[in-house]
């Protein structure tokens, strides 16, 4: 039964990230290969860009462009799926102990709804501690021949493709018995206060687009079509007031919309780094004054640390199972920014950390960009 407020047309992390298998490709060994099944979610999908004082005019109209987490989570679920075929017929090692450890991902080109990732999965190292696994996505030219741009077919598979859009190198590691457990206060602890000011549900829905002008033009009733998780974002204005970018943080809440398989971690430590690519740039983009000024964000690269067993990740479904992630900004300059953002279970675990870099730009002014590339 879906929670309490939810909308019907939110498709499940299952449902999202659905991949049909591809006939297998060779170049200097065997490459494993799948194709998305459904569109990829896209922020202006929930929110309307037509604010000309909030979005630049030269971004009006353009195809819509699909939201990072996606390929991110998809390319580690291949990555996991080619890692579980491995060892069907083997019994040495048993899938279940070997978790996600690391994704670390890079963005070369955009990515739209309108068609299918095809993705290209190569295992480079097979140690059974420490795998090692190269995924590639790339898109078709042309839209979906569906056109409906959704439920891709088959036929979506024979289309000419594009250039890499995606490229990440995802790690797994077996669960070991810890022999020294170190982390910091948890959020929990340090925003009691805040936190305990109201229920987790009473917190306004996050931003679907989170830049300040387009916030302050169509304040947040609902909470869009987004997949997988139910995200509240809390209030820290007061809190960041008059800090340095670096003091500052941001909170956002989050539980899973319906229930993960509780025979694969890898799907729950996936649905963390989905949901934690979310309004990440903007975000900063708010912090140093560039909310009512907005020009460009993209993210270059994303990088996902899982610190605790995979089954220490998993998340349970309920009203109340509401995990953290805790955003700072530390560095801005030449143009772009980074997020880190910590990972935080119910419980107060520090279970994984985000590391993003990309893009953050204002309009620019006449003459400014002048003698630079």
């Amino acid at each position: 039964m879906p929670l309490k407020g939810a909308v019907e047309q939110r498709l499940t992390f299952q449902e999202a990230m659905s991949l049909a298998p591809l006939p297998d490709g060779a170049q200097n060994g065997r490459i494993k290969r799948y194709m998305s099944q459904r569109k990829a979610w896209s922020p202006e999908d929930d929110a309307s860009v037509t604010n000309k004082t909030a979005v630049p005019e030269q971004e009006q109209g353009k195809r819509k462009t699909a939201y990072g987490g996606h390929v991110f989570s998809q390319a580690g679920l291949t990555a996991s799926r080619t890692l579980a075929e491995m060892y069907t017929s083997q019994t040495s090692v048993s899938q279940k102990t070997l978790g996600v450890h690391t994704i670390h991902g890079y963005f070369s080109e955009a990515a739209f709804i309108d068609r299918p990732f095809i993705y290209d999965v190569t295992t480079l190292g097979a140690n059974p501690s420490f795998h090692n696994i190269l995924v590639t996505a790339r898109q078709p030219l042309s839209p979906s021949t569906n056109k409906a741009r959704d439920h891709f077919p088959p036929a979506d598979a024979e289309l000419p493709l594009g250039r890499v859009c995606f490229s990440a190198m995802v790690s797994f590691r077996p669960s070991v018995v810890s022999q020294a457990v170190a982390q910091e206060p948890s959020v929990q602890a340090r925003f009691a206060d805040i936190l305990s000011s109201r229920s987790p549900s009473a917190w306004d829905p996050v931003p679907h687009i989170d830049i300040a002008g387009l916030v302050a033009a169509s304040p947040v009733q609902k909470p869009g079509t987004f997949p997988a998780v139910d995200i509240k974002k809390v209030d820290l204005s007061a809190f960041n007031e008059g800090k340095p970018l670096h003091e500052r943080r941001e909170l956002l809440l989050y539980r899973l919309l319906a229930p993960l398989p509780a025979d694969d971690p890898n799907v729950h430590i996936l649905t963390h780094a989905f949901e934690a690519d979310r309004n990440g740039l903007l975000m900063i983009g708010n912090h140093i004054g560039y909310g009512y000024d907005f020009g460009r964000a993209a993210t270059l690269s994303y990088s996902f640390v899982v610190h605790v067993n995979p089954e220490d990740a998993m998340m349970s479904y309920g009203e109340n199972e509401w995990w953290i992630e805790e955003a700072c900004f530390p560095r801005v300059e030449a143009g772009r920014g980074i997020i880190m953002s910590k990972i935080w279970s119910p419980a107060g675990v520090h279970v994984a950390t985000e590391y993003q870099d990309g893009i953050i730009q204002r309009q620019w002014k006449p003459g400014e960009r002048q003698g630079k590339l």
